[in-house]
């Protein structure tokens, strides 16, 4: 359990360098200078000293969006070299939230002058919430070369300062902008009455949240799906088993952390939570749990139907960097595409997720599996 302490910052495991920092650092291509002109496809607000927080763009000529890179069929390794040569500018945000702003509107990914105090630095830092970046530096002057080109929805909606924040991100969803743009829009201050920047890794589960709850309660309107469905689906070593029952919305996450996967250390761990119509609290299982729950409730959303949903994510030592809750995200939404295995009772579709899995020892830490099984609803009559 070392590892998930030190999270690579504490050397709590007495070697010199971490390894997983130490594989970042050999995806190195970017040789240190004090200038940098290109794209700078998004941005970032940090929470370290909150409300008093720096920020500024990601600086790559990449694309800097998580679909774009499964769609392109990206490995891991892919992924930490792109993310290893990204530069995250830092500044007092006051000074730079303009240029922010412009940066998040605009649908396509503008290019950037930035003029740098001295030459950029690694500087990896993991948080299990954001995709790590491995440069930084401090900017002395910016400027934007390109025009913004924004969608009419993100215009109206972002020019509406009367509309509440959560009504705004769920505008935009109905609208088809994704959770990455609605994202960057509320980081920099762009969504809500009272408009703030807020920190990335707030934001990031912030809208998770948001739009999920918002669809949860169209799905608690429709009626129940038939049967019982069993979706699957892996991603970068996160296996996802999702099971559909009938029945009124409910929610349940279980997480199983293998042994040596990352951060776990040599003894397999397991965590769980759920809800009801209503959730109290912030999850144990952090953003993963509203990643995966914005995925199930646009899949209900779309089909029309409401389920109680169990959703299992098994992490195995393939996922050797933590890539941030987009994997969950992404990895549940190719999960919901895949087509579903249809099953008539709960038993059969409980014993059909233990064998994709390898193994049941999720089962005796289930809460929803025992209330399914003895609990009679409306939908059984």
């Amino acid at each position: 359990m070392r590892c998930a302490e030190c999270k690579g910052k504490k050397g709590l495991c007495g070697l010199e360098r971490c390894p997983v920092i130490s594989r970042f650092h050999a995806q190195l291509a970017v040789k240190p200078s004090d200038h940098y002109m290109g794209g700078a496809p998004s941005v970032f607000v940090g929470s370290y000293g909150y409300p008093n927080v720096s920020g500024g763009p990601l600086l790559i000529n990449d694309p800097d969006t998580p679909p774009v890179w499964v769609d392109r069929g990206l490995s891991i390794d892919d992924i930490v070299g792109l993310r290893a040569r990204t530069i995250r500018g830092t500044s007092e945000v006051a000074r730079v939230v303009d240029n922010m702003q412009e940066i998040a509107l605009s649908s396509s990914p503008l290019d950037v002058e930035v003029r740098f105090t001295k030459p950029v630095a690694v500087d990896v830092r993991f948080d299990g919430t954001v995709a790590p970046v491995g440069l930084s530096g401090a900017i002395r002057k910016m400027d934007i070369i390109d025009n913004a080109r924004v969608e009419r929805a993100v215009d109206k909606i972002t020019s509406d300062t009367d509309l509440p924040a959560v009504d705004a991100c769920n505008l935009l969803h109905e609208s088809s902008i994704d959770v990455y743009r609605i994202t960057e829009l509320l980081t920099t201050g762009l969504l809500g009455k009272k408009r703030r920047i807020v920190p990335t890794r707030w934001a990031i589960t912030a809208v998770d949240d948001m739009v999920s709850t918002g669809l949860k309660k169209s799905v608690t309107r429709y009626p129940s799906i038939e049967g019982y469905r069993l979706f699957d689906g892996t991603l970068y070593g996160n296996h996802i088993v999702c099971i559909l029952a009938p029945g009124d919305w409910k929610y349940e996450m279980i997480e199983i952390w293998g042994r040596r996967s990352l951060w776990s250390g040599e003894t397999e761990t397991i965590a769980v939570d759920g809800e009801g119509q209503k959730k109290t609290g912030y999850s144990p299982l952090a953003g993963a749990y509203y990643s995966a729950r914005l995925a199930v409730t646009e899949y209900l959303e779309s089909i029309r139907r409401s389920a109680r949903v169990i959703v299992l994510r098994s992490i195995s030592s393939e996922y050797w960097a933590p890539l941030g809750t987009w994997v969950v995200r992404e990895a549940a939404r190719a999960a919901m595409k895949n087509p579903a295995g249809t099953y008539a009772t709960l038993d059969e579709a409980v014993a059909a997720a233990s064998r994709l899995l390898g193994n049941a020892r999720w089962l005796p830490e289930s809460r929803l599996v025992p209330e399914l099984k003895t609990q009679k609803t409306l939908f059984d009559f």
